[in-house]
Formats: structure tokens, C-alpha cells, sequence
């Protein structure tokens, strides 16, 4: 069996496969990839932690016959990622085991393995499938993704809440302290319906998967999911379990609106927090008349810092706490100009927008709040 392939596709396509190994697996093989050598001239490269599998594909410049093998990962990688882009060929003898490569300045000689051994995925040949673009489905998760829990307890909260509607389709993520409802107008599913997204699968795409127009497909049951693009096959479990009602905690009825400069309130966050409580991160926010004022302060170490912006907010005179750095987080997320800071009272959940926000999209950050001493 003999390839001549794209260095630099080759690593691109190995780097992303590898995104789904483990540090330390039970079963030796899955320290390898796994890659299979098709008649139809594409080079596949199958990465796995028994929970999760991940399949991508490369094309060939050439080939002679078909086969696959197992290879270290961590070898292959590291023989591959410092030659610049050139064809490379690759051989391998299926008697010994031995992967020859050749390049413009050189070779490597390396040992792989029989692919009998390695374990099949699961695959969900049934279930509903939702069709989303590769960039909302980057965007809701980029959204989500902060709020989600490390919860050993309540493992439903350690992942996105995918609630599909006819209509619409909602990404929800929340930890308990914080809450994030992404509601996408443009997605019209037909069906409704609804799973959870492993944390971790989360972050493999958003690592993987660019930012465009590019179709995905997801095919779900309760336990397990599918999803796929044209050269990305990522086959996993889903988190089984009811997800809470995130509706049942937003406020209705917010009085106190105020929108603000996002990059400046930003910066004066950042100023505040070096002098906020190192173990609370609370930050005291005062609404006035266009004006809001940022304080924080830590007793322990006689610090103290207070800050004042120019607002847009003409109501009465509140007052909240909220963690420092969860606001920060917000404000680096959301990508508008100004955001919209909305309170029912000091004791309720306050509500953040961005200010621009895009069409046929809805998008609602929550902060529980902190007690505030006067």
C-alpha cells in the first residue's frame, strides 16, 4: 500500500483528529490513529476515546492498492508537523508493519499496527437530524459555552441544551450562577425535539469546525449523536437527562434599563477587579441618571477602586453586586457595540443584551446576583 498525500493537509487533518484523544485510555489502541487508504483516493484518519470518535478525511495526489493500519499518534504527528508543505509518500508493508516516508530532504522510518483490533463506533443510523450552518452553530456555542456547569451531581448542566423548536431553534446553557438563552429565528427544524451537548464535544467542534456556510448535519436519539460535514464525521454520547426549565428563572418585568458602551464598561471592569475581594469577585454596580458607577474593594488587603461611566439610563437610583469576571466574560463574548443591562430589583437576576443585536436572533445573558453590604 503506497500514498502520496499534502504534508500540510496531512497534519491539518491529524492535529484535528487529535483533538478527540485522551491523556490515558484503557485500551492501548486508542493511543493510535486508525487510518484506512480507500479506492476512491481519500485518506481516512480515525481518532477515538471510546466515548467519543472522530473521522476525517484527506485526498491523495496518488495511490497504489487500499488498506489501513494503526499508527502511534503522538509519532506520527511530531514525523509530520515540521516538513513544509510538499507531497510526501508514504508506504507501507503490510507483512512487517513498517510506514516508510520520503520527502524533498529526507525520509522516516516507522512501526504501525494491525487495525484489527480497533474498536468500531457506534454509529446513530436513526433519530431525528437538524441541518445548521457551521457558523451558528460556532456562534451558539461560543455564546453557550461559558455558562455551562462541572457539576459531578447534576450532569445534565455540564453541557448545551439543544431545545429544537418547529419554528426556531434555542441553545441554553447554565451552571446555576449564570444562564445564557440563544434563540436562532433563521433555523426552522420543523420538528421539536431536544439533547444535551457534552461539554467537551462542544469545544472539539469550536476547535475544528470554521466559521461559514458549511452544512452540518446532527443525527440524535436520546443517547447518542452524529455529526457530520463533508469531511468531518464526529460520532458520541449525549448527556441523558431532563434539562431544568432556564425559562422559569429570566425576569419578565425588568424596569431599571440601561445601555452601555461595551469596550468602556469592559475596561472598567478590568480596572475595579484588581482591587475587588479575590475570593467573592464582587463588584458593586450603581445606576444613576446616564451615569454608572463601578466599585470594589477588598478589606483584607485595604484595597478599593471605583470607576464612572457616561450610560444611557433615566429611572431611580439601584444598586446590585455581581461577580467581576463573570461581566467581563459577557463583555467579551458578546461582539455589539453597546450592551443593554436590564434589573428587576438588587435581588433578582439581571439580564444583559448586546445592544445591535443580529437578525433572526435572540441572545439573553442572566447573572444571579451578590449581596451587596451598604
Amino acid at each position: 500500500m503506497l500514498f502520496k498525500v499534502s504534508s500540510s493537509a496531512l497534519n491539518s487533518r491529524l492535529a484535528s483528529a487529535s483533538k478527540v484523544l485522551a491523556s490515558k485510555n484503557s485500551m492501548p489502541i486508542l493511543d493510535c490513529f486508525l487510518i484506512e487508504l480507500c479506492d476512491n483516493g481519500l485518506l481516512n484518519i480515525t481518532a477515538s476515546d471510546s466515548e467519543k470518535c472522530l473521522i476525517t478525511s484527506v485526498p491523495v495526489l496518488e495511490h497504489e492498492g487500499t488498506g489501513k493500519f494503526c499508527i502511534l499518534a503522538k509519532t506520527i504527528m511530531e514525523s509530520i508537523r515540521e516538513i513544509p508543505e510538499q507531497p510526501i509518500t508514504i508506504e507501507l508493508n503490510e507483512n512487517t508493519f513498517e510506514l516508510n516516508g520520503k520527502h524533498s530532504s529526507g525520509q522516516f522510518s516507522l512501526m504501525a499496527q494491525s487495525a484489527e483490533n480497533y474498536p468500531t463506533p457506534r454509529i446513530v443510523s436513526e433519530g431525528n437530524t437538524l441541518n445548521i450552518s457551521s457558523e451558528i452553530l460556532i456562534t451558539g456555542i461560543n455564546n453557550s459555552l461559558f455558562a455551562t456547569a462541572n457539576d459531578e451531581v447534576r450532569m445534565v448542566m455540564n453541557g448545551i441544551y439543544f431545545d429544537i423548536k418547529h419554528d426556531h431553534l434555542i441553545f441554553a446553557s447554565t451552571d446555576g450562577r449564570k444562564l445564557v438563552k440563544n434563540s436562532i429565528y433563521k433555523v426552522q427544524p420543523g420538528f421539536e425535539d431536544n439533547f444535551i451537548l457534552p461539554k467537551k464535544v462542544a469545544t472539539i467542534l469550536k476547535s475544528i469546525l470554521a466559521k461559514d456556510d458549511t452544512n452540518v448535519q446532527i443525527k440524535f436519539t436520546k443517547d447518542r449523536a452524529t455529526i457530520s460535514t463533508e469531511d468531518i464525521t464526529l460520532h458520541f454520547s449525549l448527556i441523558e437527562g431532563k434539562y431544568p426549565n432556564y425559562n422559569a428563572v429570566i425576569p419578565q418585568s425588568n424596569p431599571y434599563r440601561a445601555v452601555i458602551d461595551r469596550q468602556a464598561f469592559a475596561s472598567a471592569l478590568k480596572r475595579v477587579s484588581v482591587c475587588c475581594n479575590k475570593s467573592s469577585g464582587l463588584v458593586k454596580l450603581k445606576l444613576e441618571q446616564n451615569n454608572l458607577v463601578l466599585s470594589g474593594q477588598d478589606n483584607e488587603h485595604s484595597t478599593k477602586a471605583e470607576d464612572h461611566l457616561l450610560c444611557d439610563y433615566n429611572n431611580n437610583s439601584i444598586s446590585i453586586g455581581f461577580s467581576c469576571q463573570l461581566l467581563i466574560e459577557i463583555c467579551n463574548i458578546l461582539d455589539s457595540e453597546n450592551i443593554i443591562l436590564e434589573l428587576a430589583d438588587p435581588s433578582r437576576p439581571g439580564l444583559v443584551h448586546p445592544g445591535q443585536g443580529k437578525e433572526g436572533e435572540e441572545l439573553i445573558m442572566l447573572l444571579m446576583p451578590m449581596r451587596v453590604d451598604d
